[in-house]
């Protein structure tokens, strides 16, 4: 399907997992230590046994000045405001003047864009994203860094945000009631979802590959039942298949 450069296109990963488990532990969700010191780039820890890495990234920083922080939107208001500026200018002034005058707003234009794109390469600089077949791990934050854990298992719904260039925003609707901070996870969640916080993987590149893996991954670690003891039965019917 064809689509028009400024077209976005909004799906569901492969499918939109519901699931129940038998305690709802809540996300073991934020963890922070300014002197530890990562044993794997972007994780707290060592993956347990028999958990393997599926991808690693960050986001674009491109992607992130404009989707994120607006830039383009910036540099469109001084723009319009140095169009304004030529138009009241022109029937009064000669043209080279009129030319002249708008100058001032082109370069505070010029300025304000740049440092927002500083700012995002900065955010993506220091931001790792990693995708395990049991988990997504955010790790993220420029003045205080923060790491979320996301387990499959906790992750009701996951919706891709696709761009034409291939970059896209991955959202995780989560089952628990553990509130999340919409500020503290800025900008790595989806925008305007306030009331209930939804973390994402924020204009990373080659999105889609990266849903799908998320979308098999998580497929197959719910297709494995979880085994619990249930205390006060005969042993014969002690452990039961969540």
């Amino acid at each position: 399907m064809a689509v028009g450069p400024s077209m976005r296109m909004t799906c569901g990963l492969k499918r939109r997992y519901k699931t129940k488990t038998g305690s709802q532990r809540g996300i073991p969700a934020v963890s922070h230590d300014d002197f530890h010191v990562e044993p794997i780039k972007g994780l707290p820890e060592p993956l347990p046994k028999g958990e393997n890495m599926l991808w690693q990234g960050r986001p674009d920083w491109l992607a992130l000045s404009r989707d994120a922080l607006l830039a383009h939107w910036v540099l469109g208001y001084f723009a319009f405001l140095a169009l304004w500026r030529f138009a009241s200018l022109i029937d009064i002034v000669p043209l080279g003047q009129s030319m002249f005058a708008t100058i001032p707003m082109l370069i505070m234009g010029l300025v304000a864009a740049g440092i927002l794109a500083f700012f995002s390469a900065i955010m993506a600089r220091l931001t790792v994203y990693t995708v395990t077949d049991a988990r997504v791990v955010m790790r993220i934050g420029v003045l205080l860094t923060l790491t979320l854990n996301l387990p499959y298992r906790q992750i009701a719904n996951a919706m891709l945000e696709l761009r034409e260039n291939g970059t896209g925003t991955i959202a995780f609707e989560t089952m628990n009631k553990t509130k999340l901070s919409y500020l503290v996870l800025w900008p790595h969640m989806r925008p305007w979802h306030m009331a209930r916080t939804q973390p994402a993987l924020r204009c990373i590149p080659n999105a889609q590959h990266v849903a799908d893996l998320i979308a098999d991954a998580a497929e197959a670690r719910l297709s494995v039942p979880q085994v619990s003891r249930v205390i006060g039965v005969e042993p014969s019917s002690a452990v039961a298949a969540e």
